[in-house]
């Protein structure tokens, strides 16, 4: 059996809080705008992963409470069947690796967070696919960091631990931090986090039929 068909996707993302969301955004577009961009971002997320994976093997790992969300509701319909679990830990690296280790033993695990709303199912196919040869995948994002890390077996996780996230070298300090732990590491497609205005322009127009589009072209014509 391969990867693919074992695979479970797991969201690391925040709960779309008007000032605790996409904060550089939110300089320029205002908190309340910037939570709800981030909401569409995070129900385009949703929407890829279901067309790649079954609802059941599809997870969550939260911070903040969707009662509280823009769109909440929406975004908890969109859920429906998914495991959801709390983040643990101070650091990103640490909530990290404690929700791949949170991750109910199976198969092999492919994370993504909520910052690349032009994800596909398609493209976390290929993601999975490539822990048929590799014990973990990753794909770069072109500011230096990385949005999707696939592994074989999510305990190998644990190599984030002291890694400094979002930075313009976390890419290749995740790449050395697995490799250092043993692991042979694959990469995948490049795609383009969106943390500022000039961001979302490019990341609205490669899929303009998404949540994300929409409510950018509602802010930005």
């Amino acid at each position: 059996m391969s990867a693919t068909d074992q695979a479970r996707v797991l969201v690391v993302a925040k709960a779309p809080v008007a000032g605790r969301v996409k904060t550089r955004l939110g300089a320029t577009v205002g908190d309340a705008t910037a939570a709800d961009l981030a909401a569409a971002a995070l129900l385009d997320t949703i929407a890829a992963c279901r067309e790649a994976f079954p609802p059941e093997h599809c997870l969550l790992a939260l911070a903040g409470d969707l009662a509280d969300a823009v769109r909440g509701d929406e975004i908890i319909h969109a859920l429906d069947g998914w495991g959801i679990a709390r983040q643990r830990g101070g650091t990103f690296a640490e909530r990290l690796v404690n929700a791949h280790l949170d991750v109910p033993p199976g198969g092999p695990v492919v994370q993504v967070g909520m910052d690349t709303p032009q994800v596909s199912g398609e493209l976390l196919h290929e993601a999975a696919a490539g822990l048929d040869g590799h014990d973990a995948v990753l794909g770069p994002a072109d500011d230096g960091g990385w949005w999707v890390l696939g592994l074989r077996r999510p305990a190998g996780a644990t190599a984030l631990h002291d890694v400094a996230m979002s930075t313009e070298s976390t890419y290749a300090d995740t790449r050395a931090a697995l490799a250092r732990a043993g692991l042979d590491v694959g990469s995948t497609t490049v795609l383009r986090d969106v943390d500022d205005a000039d961001d979302a322009d490019v990341v609205a127009a490669q899929a303009p039929a998404g949540e994300f589009a929409r409510a950018w072209r509602q802010v930005r014509p």
